[in-house]
């Protein structure tokens, strides 16, 4: 398998994340030619990177043997319903060894254009020239925070998801928690235990039942993508898992969302009535963005900068393929079981690709 710079090669793979490395065993299956590169220092991508820099607490929503990636299952971490960041991490770190996938790292793709016929990878210790380049840089790396009337008047602090690291700091502070996800849920359960919090979300917040976990909302992913029905009062994406950590805060009375404020003001945030509330800080859990930046030079987006598929496949450039990134580049792609069924999908056509062209 290709593993030197400035060589070529059947197939890069940007990213050694889950997606990147799900992609790595079917190609490996596929006795293909490959290189994975990884601009993490070492294996474990953003979870490995989760259990140092994010929050002690944070949890998968689903247990362990749900949460695999293919070929593999996770084991089971002892003591935890719910696998944590470094579980996952050290997960995903024997997952590369145990099927020897060739990973480069740390190498920080700049850019991929065409070239004779090719695709060329430019990296930060070489070129590589590809007849098919996978990105799977997934999301983490572009924390999104809207530019919300009075943003930048507040005179306190705000900080998104990817810049929490613990409740400690905010102990006896007002802190008012943005977004109605299940990041948003969980670090309001983390900082309830220390701090005065408010919850405020754009929509109404639904709470899935105790004893539900994420599995359900994959399935629903699934069928959504796939076109199918998924029942009246089915899960949707942006409902809440009642973790341990979530259970106990509505135990405490504090898992109550308000509507979503008008606007930031010096020293807090006020609603459309003329209500306000002073805080000390906003934390934005608002999501992220898929990194994609390393593909401008082949111009594969529309006007709307959305990059047009046919499954993963690029509809500008078919020897582009694209994998984690959300439901639009396949369903539940950027969860570890979903990132192993579209990673498969996707190269099934690159090898076909390779066979007949």
């Amino acid at each position: 398998m290709a593993a030197s710079a400035d060589a070529e090669t059947d197939v890069v793979v940007i990213g050694g994340g889950p997606a990147g490395l799900a992609t790595g065993y079917h190609l490996t299956r596929e006795q293909a030619d490959y290189v994975i590169l990884d601009g993490q220092g070492a294996p474990g991508g953003f979870w490995d990177r989760a259990w140092s820099n994010y929050w002690d607490s944070l949890r998968l929503i689903s247990p362990a043997e749900h949460s695999s990636l293919p070929g593999w299952r996770m084991p089971g971490e002892p003591g935890q319903e719910l696998p944590s960041a470094r579980h996952v991490a050290d997960y995903l770190a024997a997952y590369e060894r145990r099927y020897g996938l060739p990973v480069r790292r740390p190498v920080t793709v700049t850019g991929v254009r065409r070239a004779d016929g090719a695709l060329e990878v430019v990296g930060s210790t070489g070129t590589w020239r590809a007849r098919h380049v996978v990105s799977a840089t997934g999301t983490w790396r572009r924390p999104y925070t809207p530019d919300h009337p009075g943003r930048h008047l507040f005179e306190g602090r705000q900080l998104h998801t990817a810049d929490y690291r613990g409740p400690e700091e905010f102990a006896g502070r007002r802190v008012t928690v943005v977004g109605g996800g299940n990041s948003a849920a969980q670090l309001l359960a983390d900082l309830s235990e220390v701090a005065h919090t408010t919850w405020v979300a754009r929509r109404p917040v639904r709470f899935m039942p105790d004893d539900v976990d994420g599995r359900v909302l994959f399935d629903a992913d699934t069928q959504r993508a796939l076109g199918g029905r998924t029942g009246r009062g089915a899960a949707s994406p942006g409902d809440i898992v009642m973790v341990p950590s979530v259970r106990r805060a509505r135990d405490r009375g504090v898992l109550t969302a308000l509507p979503m404020f008008e606007r930031l003001t010096r020293t807090g945030v006020a609603w459309a009535d003329g209500s306000e509330r002073e805080t000390d800080a906003v934390l934005w859990c608002t999501g992220f963005r898929p990194v994609l930046d390393h593909l401008a030079p082949l111009e594969p987006f529309d006007a709307d900068g959305r990059i047009p598929l046919d499954g993963n496949r690029s509809v500008r450039e078919p020897r582009l393929h694209l994998i984690g990134y959300g439901d639009w580049t396949g369903a539940a792609s950027d969860t570890l079981v979903g990132a192993g069924r579209t990673a498969g999908a996707a190269v099934a056509r690159i090898v076909e690709d390779l066979r007949t062209g």
